[in-house]
């Protein structure tokens, strides 16, 4: 007779099994499934560009492998990029950081990480304005911290009411997180509510972590870095992903206080080191040869532009009500006609129509979808004749 197997010795850690699993997986699975079953699915999903990375950019890259390029660097990036970020800080933001006030890292969510891990603690608040991108109260949470979401409403084109997060400050409030322009909505907060919740923050003693890496993604309205009116209350989240269609190359960045940064660099080291190094002199690239890279995004904005005119247009007359964001590659049209929840809109665009979104569910946008309008005029019209024939039948 054997002998009672033991428990296993995998014991998941109370912070693993602290993580909520997304809403989304079923329907990103069966999207899966669909594909591999030769179904022609068109993603509306994806959050990344749909343009190459910039040839100058990709150049520099086989520059530096091909000189040997490929060894550890500092932690906290190469100096000639770190050199490059704090130049661009003040150049296109207003901000003034020092080089050594700068940090480089494996992509903007590794930044945002390590200054969660940094500066929040058990029982601290954390005021996130909703709809927002999933990550930040998981990471929050992960902390110990306590995620606040301060809602914002589809009629002020999610637009933050200062009041509203002024409201929900109290004596355990420790952060306010800031995306604008916004994942998943698009929206840009206006110069005027950004200086009143920098205010806010200079009177309560709040940190701010503001998350600004579809900054150049901007088409009707003014990006501003709330930094300006709150320095020494501000923490700068950037990266290479969005603007210079570099997602893959995993490169973020953040500029603040040099005691924050050093507590940053901390938990870098012990984690994943530097980032890659031929990925950081591509950045280099980027940040450095100006007239190459300004027509990228000029062109790149140009296009998604245009996208965003036509996927608003055409979901605002298939009845699904889709405010127009200003910046970003991102809508949330409202799906009532498809199904009241939204996770049952998205299975039926999936199912009926063979169309892949993202539920408004993980982002605290209840009724809504985003789609990312990051693909072709052509896709787009496409999608918007699925759709109409979904709802014809």
């Amino acid at each position: 007779m054997s002998a009672p197997s033991a428990p296993s010795p995998f014991r998941l850690s109370q912070r693993a099994r602290s993580l909520k699993p997304s809403a989304t997986v079923a329907v990103s699975s069966r999207a899966l499934e669909l594909r591999r079953a030769g179904v022609d699915v068109i993603s509306m999903s994806v959050g990344e560009p749909d343009f190459d990375t910039p040839p100058h950019v990709k150049a520099a890259a086989i520059q530096a492998i091909e000189s040997g390029k490929t060894k550890y660097t500092a932690v906290n990036g190469i100096a000639e990029l770190r050199e490059a970020i704090s130049a661009k800080f003040a150049r296109e933001n207003g901000l003034e950081y020092a080089p050594d006030a700068v940090t480089v890292t494996s992509g903007g969510k590794q930044a945002l990480f390590n200054a969660f891990f940094a500066l929040l603690n058990p029982g601290d608040e954390v005021l996130i304005p909703a709809p927002y991108w999933v990550s930040y109260p998981e990471m929050v949470a992960l902390t110990g911290a306590v995620p606040i979401p301060v809602p914002t409403t589809p009629e002020s084109g999610f637009i933050l009411d200062p009041g509203e997060v002024e409201a929900r400050v109290t004596p355990r409030t420790r952060m306010i997180v800031l995306n604008s322009p916004g994942n998943p909505t698009g929206a840009v907060f206006p110069p005027e509510v950004l200086e009143a919740v920098a205010r806010m923050a200079q009177r309560h003693n709040l940190v701010i972590v503001t998350d600004e890496m579809y900054e150049h993604l901007v088409y009707d309205a003014e990006q501003v870095s709330i930094g300006r009116y709150a320095p020494e209350h501000t923490l700068t989240v950037n990266g290479a992903s969005k603007a210079y269609a570099m997602t893959g190359w995993r490169i973020g960045y953040a500029g603040g206080p040099k005691a924050v940064i050093a507590a940053m660099n901390a938990f870098q080291s012990q984690s994943t080191s530097n980032a890659s190094s031929v990925s950081q002199y591509a950045a280099l690239a980027a940040l450095t040869q100006h007239e190459e890279t300004a027509r990228f995004i000029e062109m790149a904005r140009r296009a998604y532009r245009e996208r965003r005119d036509r996927i608003v247009e055409g979901l605002n007359a298939l009845g699904l009500p889709t405010p127009t964001p200003q910046g970003a590659f991102y809508v949330m049209a409202q799906t009532s006609r498809l199904h009241p929840d939204e996770l049952e809109a998205a299975r039926r665009l999936l199912d009926e129509a063979r169309v892949a979104v993202v539920p408004g569910t993980d982002f605290a946008a209840p009724g809504q979808v985003r789609l990312s309008y990051a693909t072709s005029l052509e896709q787009i019209g496409e999608v918007l004749r699925r759709i109409g024939k979904m709802l014809a039948d």
